[in-house]
């Protein structure tokens, strides 16, 4: 049966399974790019892969907010979110013409 996500023992498991590392260091490998990743995002605010998509970091302002339990009104605070744009390419082959 196939998994509907891609988590990080999938990715540990198909780069053991395609190269000659052995799984802790196929481990390590997936640890460090996300690593490499995570600090991209945090000190530039994007991280880009050609042909794949971009991911930004931007601030969001302070909102207006309600708790669905309580129904009061509230003040959400500011904070910074990440956001995932596919590329032009990626999306072509998602989405491929029918002619």
């Amino acid at each position: 049966m196939k998994e509907k996500n891609l988590t990080r023992a999938t990715l540990v498991d198909s780069i053991y399974e395609q190269s000659n590392f052995n799984r802790t260091e196929a481990k390590e490998i997936v640890e460090s790019l996300l690593d490499i990743m995570k600090t991209a995002i945090k000190k530039d605010n994007a991280l880009l892969f050609s042909g794949f998509g971009k991911f930004e970091a931007y601030a969001k302002k302070a909102r207006r907010g309600r708790n669905p339990k309580t129904c009061t009104d509230m003040t959400l605070p500011p904070r910074r979110v990440v956001v995932f744009r596919v590329s032009r390419k990626l999306r072509a082959d998602l989405n491929p013409k029918e002619n």
